[in-house]
């Protein structure tokens, strides 16, 4: 902020989430700056070096933490066994905490993070990035306008054409690594339909393993009621081959649908940063429409906003706001990904 000195923000790892997610938004955030990034893979070592040259690139945990009273804000972005730990020992030092999705690999452990932070008095949120999806936005927009009636039915779906595991932690079958796309995929499409429509009281879910050799599930269907009376349905498979719609909802006067996915993610690993000519615009081929059979109308689709993410975390820290993500709606989100989980094993309903 002007006049003021950046805050300084660490953040653990410079994979995919680190390196194309954090940092360059972190750094794009007026008042936010990357001071120290932790890696130990020699290549990201040097690439860490060459994107941000004024930030302390560190081997490991404990070489942030002896640095602590030098920092404002740590971001996790590490694997998801290493979340609740690193949480925990963030907390432990007094350091406000991002943690990147999924907050933990079970909704106890997640819980725990919780009261240790309120315990402390100190800062937490959850990187649930899609609630400022350019598409998510739009849904929102049809649902306040009140133009599709009463409500009823959800639908979902976030597809990928992976039909080759990569051989990542995200792919490995130790339930401590929280892997699979129930925990990946799922934690953004179910977060994004209790943010919608609240409270679960019922899961029913299809969790299968599709592709040879693979040791978690890649393609998952759930189905949600919500307490409020809509139905959700989702799903997230890696082996979608065609375009499908990315959200349909279901109304008593109308029906809302909508292709394509938010462009934020491959924009920015094409350079593009908040604020860039064309940042979070989806291309018009891919509004939305809305009404009755040929009785329908485009809809335009909101600019995305992922800039707004850290913008609210640096309020939150400056005593101008609240953090973007309550902690504790990712909790909730955790216990209907185990109850998903529960009911795929044992093919039943899950009452919650």
């Amino acid at each position: 902020m002007e006049g003021m000195a950046d805050l300084r923000v660490g953040i653990f790892g410079y994979g995919t989430g680190g390196r194309v997610f954090h940092a360059p938004l972190v750094d794009a955030t007026p008042g936010l700056t990357p001071a120290a990034i932790v890696t130990s893979n020699p290549d990201r070592v040097g690439q860490a070096s060459a994107d941000y040259p004024a930030a302390d690139v560190l081997p490991d945990a404990d070489a942030l933490f002896a640095k602590a009273d030098e920092l404002d804000l740590v971001v996790i972005s590490t694997p998801n066994r290493t979340h609740v730990p690193l949480a925990l020992r963030a907390i432990e030092a007094g350091l406000p905490v991002v943690v990147d999705k999924p907050f933990a690999p079970t909704a106890d452990e997640a819980a725990k993070v919780v009261e240790a932070a309120k315990a402390a008095g100190v800062g937490l949120t959850v990187f649930q990035n899609r609630r400022f999806d350019s598409d998510f936005l739009t849904v929102r927009k049809v649902l306040d306008a009140g133009s599709l009636g009463d409500v009823f039915r959800f639908e979902s779906r976030y597809d990928r054409w992976v039909p080759k595991p990569r051989d990542n932690w995200r792919e490995f079958g130790d339930p401590a690594e929280a892997g699979g796309l129930l925990y990946d995929l799922g934690a953004h499409i179910v977060d994004q339909a209790l943010q919608l429509f609240g409270p679960v009281t019922e899961v029913y879910a299809e969790v299968d393993k599709r592709r040879a050799g693979v040791s978690v599930d890649d393609d998952v269907f759930v189905a949600l009621q919500h307490a409020g009376g809509v139905r959700s349905h989702l799903w997230a498979s890696a082996l979608a081959g065609t375009r499908n719609p990315r959200f349909r909802v279901l109304g008593d006067k109308a029906t809302f649908t909508k292709y394509g996915l938010d462009v934020q993610e491959p924009q920015i690993k094409d350079g593009l940063r908040p604020g860039d000519p064309g940042w979070a615009v989806e291309p018009p081929s891919d509004a939305g429409v809305l009404g009755v059979n040929e009785d329908v109308e485009t809809v335009p689709t909101e600019v995305g906003r992922y800039e707004d993410f850290y913008a609210q975390v640096r309020d939150a820290l400056l005593g101008k706001g609240e953090f973007p993500v309550d902690p504790a709606s990712a909790v909730e989100a955790l216990r209907v990904i185990e109850a998903a989980h529960l009911s795929g094993a044992e093919r039943r309903v899950v009452t919650l």
